[in-house]
């Protein structure tokens, strides 16, 4: 399981993706995400901090998308606000073991890796083009010509 400050962060670049064509503040995000504004500002700064979106001062300013969608991981998302921490030596400090793990940690570990290639691979361009009846941070309803209203 990834953290709230991971899931945030997530939501905020994905957010940001769907609607490239304009910048938003970080109070439009946070209503769109559904995410606490001032939680939402450290994530956003941990995000330009890595270089995955910028902040453009000035009346029409706001986040955008530095990279395109298709060139940034989910991996990378994860990786600028909490890398996803992988077993390198034996948790329980036994020296005997070092960094030689036990089967526990192994698989532990072997998970972990599993699970950090699965977001290398997935791309923010690859969530937007698996679409399913619910639209990713929208409500869906049904107009009158049975699209989905954002």
């Amino acid at each position: 399981m990834i953290s709230k400050t991971a899931e945030y962060a997530l939501r905020a670049v994905v957010f940001l993706a769907m609607n490239p064509d304009s910048a938003y503040t970080g109070h439009q995000i946070a209503d769109q995400t559904k995410v606490p504004s001032a939680y939402l500002s450290k994530v956003l700064k941990s995000l330009v901090s890595a270089g995955l979106i910028q902040s453009q001062p000035g009346l029409r300013g706001g986040f955008t998308l530095v990279k395109q969608p298709h060139e940034l991981s989910l991996l990378a998302v994860l990786n600028a606000v909490e890398p996803l921490q992988r077993i390198r030596a034996c948790p329980l400090g036994l020296k005997s073991h070092g960094t030689v793990l036990c089967a526990l940690h192994k698989r532990l570990d072997d998970s972990m890796a599993d699970i950090e290639r699965a977001f290398a691979e997935t791309t923010v361009a690859t969530l937007l083009a698996n679409p399913t009846p619910s639209t990713p941070l929208y409500e869906n309803h049904d107009d009158s010509h049975g699209r989905a209203c954002r």
